[in-house]
């Protein structure tokens, strides 16, 4: 008689939802004719003197551990080029944490402030890993919903509105994964009192500031008072086309600082060094690699959201990101009918927004990291399918 496995599984590990970008881009792996603008990757190649550092280490024997923080060489680099662009100063040595990816960073960060029963904030629809990287910390999220009115940025009166006693962190990520929200000074001046009321940590992923394509991108910990009761994510996958190097960072006090490089040092140990390099390549010499790709997105996203409206899918112009979120409504689907049926149909993939929270509801998500030719073919099936559905 077979074991019942699933009985030594964690009830709280049990209960997660498996991520609905994965399951449903296991059909799209089948599909290898399918145009996908689901991904939510760069679609480039990262750079080749970036590449060519990570080799160059390599042959160099550069094979070993490094400290549990981070190459310190890196880190005066992050420190260095936070300063720059977004007016927050670190110190390398105590206040710089180099992760895998902001993934990892933001799952420590949790694990590091969070005791069992605290709760979170998080605005929706939102990426996700927030929802589920809370549970896994033992804590509740409490989500806020944004909408396509404001052009889903966030409304602190709704955040005010969301708050209850034992709220401890306020999770922010601005541009928006999978909306492209942005949200203003104004607004962010406003979380920021209020966090200060109320006594919240912010834990703010900043991984698409470098796509804002509409203004200036601000962060919330350079607001006056933020700066110690923040924790900046940020990282190399999406501005330098680094996903696969899986390396991003974390910047706050030297306690937070502390406690998150416990829980590193004892389940990661280090970021891989061969990534470190390349990361450190990327900050020196990146910057010109970053403004030609982002003026490619730009024009992709000028692209698909004209298109998107005109065959009657009203989309908002996302001012950040590499991520659309049109309404499909008025086709009368649920979003992931919408997506399956375009998928068998016309062999287009989107992500359903339901993927990304129940607020997500009524949206897909259509990523322009891909190129201007297929977003045009994408477009035009995309067309075919909605007025066969409407």
């Amino acid at each position: 008689m077979e074991a019942n496995s699933q009985r030594f599984v964690a009830g709280h590990v049990s209960g997660l939802p498996r991520s609905g970008i994965r399951d449903f881009f296991a059909i799209v792996a089948a599909m290898p004719q399918a145009i996908s603008l689901g991904i939510g990757e760069p679609d480039f190649v990262t750079p080749w003197h970036i590449r060519e550092a990570a080799i160059f280490a390599l042959e160099k024997g550069k094979t070993s551990y490094t400290d549990n923080l981070g190459l310190l060489r890196l880190r005066h680099e992050i420190s260095k080029y936070v300063e720059n662009n977004f007016n927050l100063s670190y110190h390398p040595e105590k206040e710089v944490l180099v992760a895998v990816g902001v993934s990892e960073a933001l799952d420590i960060a949790l694990r590091a402030v969070l005791n069992p029963g605290d709760k979170v904030l998080y605005h929706e629809p939102c990426y996700v890993s927030y929802s589920p990287s809370i549970k896994l910390a033992h804590a509740q999220p409490i989500r806020v919903g944004t909408s396509s009115e404001d052009q889903f940025s966030i409304d602190p009166d709704r955040v005010a509105d969301a708050w209850e006693p034992g709220c401890k962190v306020l999770l922010l990520n601005f541009p928006t994964n999978p909306t492209g929200g942005v949200t203003d000074k104004v607004k962010l001046e406003k979380l920021a009192k209020f966090a200060v009321e109320k006594d919240l940590l912010i834990i703010s992923d900043e991984i698409y500031s470098e796509l804002t394509f509409e203004g200036n991108h601000t962060s919330i910990a350079s607001l006056p008072g933020m700066r110690d009761r923040t924790i900046f994510l940020h990282g190399f996958s999406k501005a330098y086309a680094m996903t696969g190097f899986r390396i991003g960072y974390a910047c706050g006090p030297q306690p937070l600082i502390e406690a998150m490089m416990k829980i590193h040092q004892y389940s990661m140990l280090c970021a891989p060094i061969l990534s470190q390099e390349a990361a450190l390549e990327a900050l020196k010499n990146g910057q010109p690699a970053l403004a030609r790709m982002k003026e490619a997105y730009q024009d992709r996203r000028d692209l698909i959201v004209e298109r998107f409206n005109s065959i009657g899918l009203e989309c908002h112009l996302p001012k950040g990101s590499f991520y659309a979120f049109p309404s499909i409504q008025s086709v009368g689907l649920e979003s992931i009918d919408f997506c399956k049926g375009l998928l068998q149909k016309q062999e287009v993939a989107v992500v359903p927004g339901t993927a990304f929270g129940p607020s997500g509801a009524g949206f897909v998500r259509a990523s322009f990291s891909t190129s201007y030719e297929r977003i045009i073919e994408a477009c035009d099936r995309i067309g075919k399918f909605v007025d066969t559905n409407k």
